[in-house]
């Protein structure tokens, strides 16, 4: 199978996510479904006309006298057919209050389905740019563990050269060659994750499993300053996509309050007909003939029974509104404490990565020392693969604390509503 591959960075495999991605693809397409939803709320302020035309032909008449007796059979007058053509229409002038509280559900429907795309879009883009970092960070422990395994191999070829001088015993052998075997399989272990990952990055970015994704961003780009971070922690109990949503929520139960309390109140309108008809049966006795006629009104209407029918509805519809409200309050404490914990940590993730640079230079210096004591037999083998392991994890740890920090800051993004 031809696998191609391309060199991305962290920004343009976000952007080409929030794109492709089907989920987002999904959540664009509900949000077009809410904008039709509001577009027919609007057009139901329209007038609402209608066509009709029938047609019948009746059978012959027959009468009876004497209840079932003597019946006497002839054509339905004046003529057993009739026909009737028209138009009407119906225009609402006033209903309480319905069509504006309709209008403003469905605008604030469409409003939530807007924040939902934006949710989806950044809650996929935290995932990239996570699933990025995994990969950064596994191609960079890639190449850690080949540096460790040519440590190994040459370790091992120098073991071997002082076994044979009768220098060391079999046992610095077997110890060498069991670390050199860990070192593989631990090689072996760290590329099937790296071709995992990439499968999962590639879902996520909606490409073939056959593209090979190349991060062009290592661990080690530059980190934004934590002073950046402030607005977004400041602003997040406002703009973040879950406050967002509430509020919306909040709205649409408002409006549909009002849809509920115009039930309770008259409502008037203006319509309209006109038509065509045969026989002509305004006049007595009916007359084969078309005639057409037409008229105009208004018609008032009230529920009296709305009275007690909807006094219920509207207490629940408002006890709604206070739990959704209650939501909203409860959200914005979860974002504010979720934006601060990130700072927090983020904060705490700079102050490692400096505490790991300076392990890593220590952990590289012991390594040369305990290794040079070793090969002049002042000190034994397990502190030599002590110090080996050990400068291992501490360029290990500086990794991780990198691509964290960046996790961090993403995440902080997509807390705030502005990933």
């Amino acid at each position: 199978m031809r696998i191609d591959s391309y060199r991305v960075s962290l920004v343009e495999a976000i952007q080409f996510a929030k794109t492709q991605n089907k989920w987002v693809q999904a959540a664009k397409i509900a949000e077009s479904a809410a904008v039709e939803d509001r577009k027919d709320a609007y057009k139901a302020a329209l007038p609402a006309v209608n066509t009709n035309a029938s047609y019948q032909r009746f059978s012959d008449l027959t009468l009876f006298t004497d209840r079932l007796n003597h019946a006497a059979t002839g054509p339905r007058k004046p003529t057993p057919h009739t026909a009737a053509l028209g138009i009407d229409a119906l225009f609402n002038i006033y209903s309480g209050g319905r069509q504006q509280a309709l209008q403003s559900e469905q605008e604030a429907r469409f409003r939530i389905a807007e924040v939902n795309t934006q949710d989806q879009t950044g809650n996929i883009a935290l995932q990239t740019a996570s699933q990025y970092l995994e990969l950064v960070r596994l191609n960079d422990l890639n190449k850690l563990i080949q540096d460790q395994l040519g440590r190994a191999q040459t370790r091992l070829n120098n073991i071997n050269s002082l076994f044979r001088n009768q220098k060391v015993t079999r046992s610095d052998v077997l110890r060498a060659e069991v670390m050199l075997s860990n070192v593989e399989l631990s090689l072996q272990q760290n590329e099937n994750d790296v071709i995992i990952a990439n499968q999962k990055l590639n879902v996520l970015m909606n490409i073939p499993d056959s593209v090979r994704i190349l991060p062009s961003d290592s661990a080690g780009i530059p980190k934004p300053e934590i002073t950046s971070l402030l607005p977004l922690m400041e602003e997040a109990g406002t703009t973040s996509f879950v406050v967002q949503r509430a509020g919306h929520y909040v709205e649409a139960q408002r409006a549909k309050v009002k849809g509920v309390q115009s039930n309770t109140l008259p409502s008037l309108s203006f319509y309209t007909a006109y038509g065509l008809n045969y026989p002509n049966y305004l006049f007595f006795p009916p007359v084969d003939q078309t005639y057409a006629i037409g008229f105009v009104g208004l018609k008032a209407q009230y529920s009296i029974s709305s009275l007690y029918h909807s006094k219920s509805k509207i207490a629940a519809s408002k006890l709604r509104v206070k739990e959704l409200e209650l939501h909203q309050q409860a959200a914005v404490d979860n974002v504010r404490i979720q934006a601060n914990s990130y700072y927090i940590k983020y904060k705490e993730a700079l102050n490692r990565i400096s505490v790991n640079e300076r392990s890593v230079e220590q952990a590289r210096v012991n390594y040369r020392i305990v290794s040079t004591k070793y090969f002049n037999q002042l000190a034994l083998l397990t502190d030599l693969l002590d110090a080996d392991n050990l400068y291992q994890e501490s360029r290990f740890n500086l990794i991780k604390a990198q691509t964290d920090a960046l996790a961090i800051y993403y995440n902080l993004l997509y807390t705030s509503g502005r990933l």
